[in-house]
This record gives C-alpha cells, sequence and structure tokens, in this order.
C-alpha cells in the first residue's frame, strides 16, 4: 500500500483502478474513490452493471426499480459516498456513470444519494458541508419536490416523485 496526500497525511490509495483509486482514511476507517484523470460535464465515467440483485435495499445498493436494489460492478464503485453537491451521477437507465461537473485528479467522486433511493435502508446525517446540504439523507420519499428538482433524478425516482404527486 502507498501512502497518499489526497485528502490528509493519514488516506493511503488501497486499490488502483484505469480512471480512479480507492483511498481509505486511517483516522475514520471510511472509503473513499478519488479521481486520476480529467472528466467534464457528460462525459460517461464509466459503464457499470448489476453484480447482485435483490428485492430490499442495503446500504451498499443502488435501487433500480420498486423491489430491484443491485450491487455495484465494478464494485470499487461502492466507495463513491454520498453528497449534497455531487459531480456524478448514477444512470440506472443506461447503466452509466455520469459526470455532473468539472471532475480533475484528486477529487472526490461523490453523487446525490436520494438520486437512486426512494427509502434509505441506513439513513444518516450529512456532513458534506456544502451551503444547500439537506442535512438527513433517508431517501427521496422525505423530500421535497422543490428540494428534489435541484438534482438529477433517476428515471426510477422521477415516476416516483410522479406518483406521490398523483395522490
Amino acid at each position: 500500500m502507498i501512502t497518499t496526500s489526497v485528502t490528509n497525511p493519514t488516506t493511503e490509495v488501497i486499490s488502483y483502478h484505469s480512471f480512479a483509486n480507492v483511498v481509505l482514511d486511517n483516522a475514520s476507517g471510511q472509503k473513499s474513490l478519488y479521481a486520476t484523470v480529467s472528466f467534464s460535464p457528460a462525459d460517461i465515467v464509466c459503464r457499470f452493471s448489476a453484480g447482485t440483485v435483490q428485492s430490499f435495499a442495503s446500504y451498499l445498493t443502488v435501487q433500480t426499480a420498486t423491489d430491484n436494489h443491485i450491487t455495484l460492478l465494478p464494485e470499487f464503485l461502492q466507495y463513491t459516498n454520498h453528497s449534497c453537491e455531487p459531480n456524478v451521477f448514477f444512470n440506472t437507465g443506461s447503466m452509466e456513470l455520469v459526470c455532473l461537473q468539472p471532475i480533475k485528479p484528486g477529487d472526490e467522486f461523490s453523487f446525490f444519494y436520494p438520486s437512486t433511493e426512494w427509502e434509505m435502508a441506513q439513513p444518516f446525517v450529512c456532513n458534506c458541508g456544502h451551503a444547500a446540504c439537506i442535512q438527513l439523507i433517508n431517501g427521496a420519499s422525505h423530500l421535497s419536490v422543490n428540494t428534489l428538482s435541484k438534482y438529477k433524478l433517476t428515471d426510477f425516482i422521477r415516476q416516483q416523485v410522479r406518483l406521490k404527486l398523483a395522490l
């Protein structure tokens, strides 16, 4: 393992991939995915597929339908953490990870969890630090249409929002 200063001196790269590295923060134990190349908005970062498919959510799955939750392949994509100001989007229709904001080497990949999750298996308080942070991350079903309109959402989440509005 090689020590790196991607975020601080207590981090180390634990796996290398074609466009990103998985970095372990030894202080917190958290793993994150960091870019090793640049991307521009609308670039396809990579294609992904379903490793496993299950009928229930877990903290490692991405929701693709009401009772359809997938683990990601390549597996290292699971270290794409949440941010209320995401720089990538998991397009579950095309099975592509798409760049939303300019990304340069050393930037952490992040996505907006409610963009794929109607209900979270493990809700949490967000610590992203962005001015527009929504604080409690517990799925799109708990957010207003106004809040959701600020984000790119999967086809499934957009469908769920339309159904909720129709009630």
